[in-house]
This record gives structure tokens, C-alpha cells and sequence, in this order.
């Protein structure tokens, strides 16, 4: 136990720093960080990192204790999750799909939790994706609008829409029908 006296120095291996931007309220409650900014509130729990998080005046730093490439690679990967929560709760993440057909005309709409797809290569019933967490999806035409403050939210709700009209054993270059992700914003 060092006194009063003693000087603890902690060694770190890696480290990185991210800047928090005016308008984003960054809190640490152990390893678990929560970004408030006007677009949102996003929580996320590190624990399973072990890093040590701090904040130094207006920028999170994420530092490892231990040597390694997993480590310094773990740095990386933590301080990109927190970039992308600020991102998301100061400009939101979108996603734009495109809804592409050659012979059935496909419908798309929102039906609370699902998005429903008619008429997909001439089917009847309807196939659904789920749409995940507070994510929202705007159907404009032959476009899809997949917005959200959480970027694995949004991600996961577009992979969703795509595997609902993923066809298999056929040749994509030829039957090109479904709904894909044309761009993220």
C-alpha cells in the first residue's frame, strides 16, 4: 500500500485519445461510458476490455496496462465505439437501401417493429425483417431512410432488411432482386 508520500506510476502500453466535440456530455461510471448529446443518450459497458478509461479535460483516453498486439488493437477498437457513439448521438448514423427489381414489382412498408416485403419475386406471403432498437426506417419510394443514434442498431436493422430478401442457390449477377445497401451517410 503506498502512503500519502508515494508516487504511483501506472505503465501504459497503448493509449488514444478522443476529443469530445461543445454540446456532448461524456460520463465514466467504472468502465461503463455514457455520451449524452442533443440527438440522444447512448450507454455502453467496457468492463470486458479491460482498459483503463479516464477523462482528461474536453477527451476520453483509452489505455492498456498490459503488452500485446490484442491489447493495443483493443485500444483501437474501444476509442472507435466511443467516436461512433458521438457521432451518433450529435449527427445520428443513416443508412440508404435501394429496392431493386427486374420482373415483380416489390413493396416495401413499416409495420411497427417489422418492415414488410410483398410481392418479392412474385411470392405471396410477406417476408419480414425486424427492426432493431429505437432504429427508424422511412420507406421513399424505391429508397429506404434507416436512421438511429446507436450505429450496431442501424447496421443490424439494414443486414436484417437484406437477408429477408437474401435469395440463395441462385446466381446474383442474373437474379439481382432484393434490397441493398447503396449508402451510408
Amino acid at each position: 500500500m503506498p502512503t500519502s508520500t508515494e508516487v504511483v506510476h501506472v505503465v501504459e502500453f497503448a493509449s488514444a485519445k478522443v476529443q469530445i466535440p461543445e454540446g456532448v456530455q461524456v460520463e465514466l461510471n467504472a468502465s461503463a461510458v455514457t455520451v449524452i448529446g442533443p440527438k440522444g443518450k447512448l450507454t455502453r459497458d467496457f468492463s470486458h476490455a479491460g482498459l483503463r478509461l479516464s477523462i482528461d479535460g474536453s477527451a476520453v483516453d483509452v489505455a492498456a496496462t498490459m503488452k500485446g498486439k490484442k491489447q493495443r488493437a483493443l485500444v483501437g477498437t474501444v476509442a472507435s465505439h466511443i467516436k461512433n457513439m458521438i457521432k451518433g448521438v450529435t449527427q445520428g448514423h443513416v443508412y440508404k437501401m435501394k429496392v431493386v427489381y427486374a420482373h415483380f414489382p416489390i413493396t416495401v412498408k413499416v409495420a411497427g417493429k417489422d418492415v414488410l416485403i410483398e410481392n418479392f419475386m412474385g411470392e405471396r406471403s410477406k417476408r419480414r425483417a425486424k427492426i432493431v432498437g429505437n432504429t427508424k426506417v422511412t420507406v421513399q419510394g424505391e429508397e429506404l431512410l434507416i436512421e438511429g443514434v446507436d450505429k450496431e442498431e442501424v447496421g443490424q436493422t439494414a443486414a436484417n432488411i437484406h437477408m429477408a430478401t437474401h435469395v440463395k442457390k441462385m446466381d446474383p449477377r442474373v437474379f439481382q432482386d432484393g434490397i441493398y445497401l447503396a449508402e451510408r451517410v
